[in-house]
């Protein structure tokens, strides 16, 4: 068995929407009917060579089993982020049935890596039940000011 950790490319797009829509299962949001994967596949192909993206895949004999996404958000300067950008990290996701072998954590540490070498000090991220532990041995803590809603109208 051949593993692989390495920066997603051409080709890794359905599987990165796949894994997404898994994700998402995972959050007990399951509304696959509004087309949003096709979206989502076309903005991963054109985004898999921006340099202020850095997605990353675990791959077993070839095939993705997981993935993690950090992407640079420019903020306004702030005491958490003093040089005015952060980091939000996503799309942190194994295939349900390559669960429990290290390839979710192998996926986060690398795009942790990948952060680190943003110069950026403050990373944010939404974590499952399943995913917490592993996001606080990184360091995150829960923090309970975050709000979110959807604006009807638009598209």
């Amino acid at each position: 068995m051949t593993i692989e950790v390495r920066r997603a490319r051409d080709g890794d797009e359905d599987a990165l929407v796949d894994l997404r829509a898994e994700m998402f299962r995972a959050m007990g949001m399951t509304n696959d009917a509004n087309g949003w994967q096709e979206t989502a596949r076309s903005w991963f192909a054109a985004r898999l060579g921006d340099p202020h993206l850095g997605i990353f895949v675990v791959t077993q004999d070839g095939s993705v089993v997981a993935c993690a996404m950090g992407m640079v958000r420019d903020a306004g300067p702030s005491p958490t982020a003093p040089e005015g950008r952060d980091i939000l990290i996503s799309n942190v996701c194994t295939a349900p049935d390559q669960r429990r072998r290290g390839y979710g954590q192998a996926a986060f540490d690398a795009v942790l890596d990948w952060c680190r070498a943003q110069g950026v000090s403050r990373l944010e991220l939404m974590a499952t039940d399943a995913g917490r532990p592993m996001y606080e041995r990184a360091g995150f803590e829960t923090r309970p000011r975050l709000m979110r809603a959807t604006l009807s109208g638009v598209s």
